[in-house]
């Protein structure tokens, strides 16, 4: 489902960093995966080049069997668009759209009519149970539901990959535990392939797959 073969990623400016050193990685279809390490360590680098969010130095990425290398940059939002659903840690939504609006927008940008959009959204916010809060704006919400939104929204086209960034960092350990058990029970029932990134030990056991990074390097693979 996802294979990165020989990645660096460089990054220029004064000096030259590099944030991936000649990663090699291979995620099967339906894994439930983290990705830690400490800050500086390459994980959101990562994360950017899994997501068609940024392009390698060299090497390649390969995302659903179709290799990204050489694809022009609507191609590439093609590819973000009706492949991949993203979790930010920062929640991103729209504050003057209510919880429903926000889980339709990535439907109304693919053309979809506004009844069959709504419909799908208030079926998503069912499914991460807020379907009693669809017409609440995001600032009459607790950070746990303003994740579960975020959540939702991310499977709005029920996407075959969902990446998380940080998706508890801006949470508390009990919220964060829900919204942990919430991705884990959607994984279950959806069979999406997860990439989750985190610092946190506690996050990242709750996937049977821990690959840990430093130095932009992979140093550990570690299944369950």
């Amino acid at each position: 489902m996802i294979t990165l073969s020989g990645v660096t990623k460089a990054f220029n400016g004064r000096r030259t960093v590099i944030a991936l050193d000649r990663v090699d990685l291979s995620i099967g279809r339906g894994e439930m995966v983290s990705v830690v390490g400490a800050s500086g360590s390459g994980k959101s680098t990562l994360l950017n080049l899994i997501g068609a969010l940024d392009r390698p130095t060299s090497g390649w990425v390969e995302i659903d069997g179709r290799r990204l290398d050489g694809l022009r940059d609507d191609e590439l939002t093609r590819v973000r668009r009706d492949t991949i659903g993203f979790i930010f840690q920062f929640f991103n939504l729209l504050p003057t759209l209510s919880c429903l609006e926000n889980v339709a927008l990535p439907l109304h940008l693919r053309g979809w009519a506004r009844k069959k959009a709504a419909d799908r959204a208030r079926e998503l916010l069912g499914l991460v149970r807020l379907g009693a809060r669809a017409d609440h704006l995001p600032d009459e919400l607790s950070g746990g539901e303003r994740q579960r939104v975020a959540i939702a929204r991310a499977l709005a086209i029920y996407p075959p990959i969902l990446l998380a960034d940080e998706p508890t960092g801006n949470l508390d350990s009990s919220t964060g535990d829900e919204i942990l058990a919430l991705v884990g029970d959607l994984h279950q029932r959806l069979q999406a392939t997860v990439v989750i990134v985190t610092h946190d030990r506690h996050v990242a056991e709750i996937c049977p797959r821990t690959i840990t990074l430093r130095d932009g390097r992979i140093v550990g693979d570690e299944r369950r």
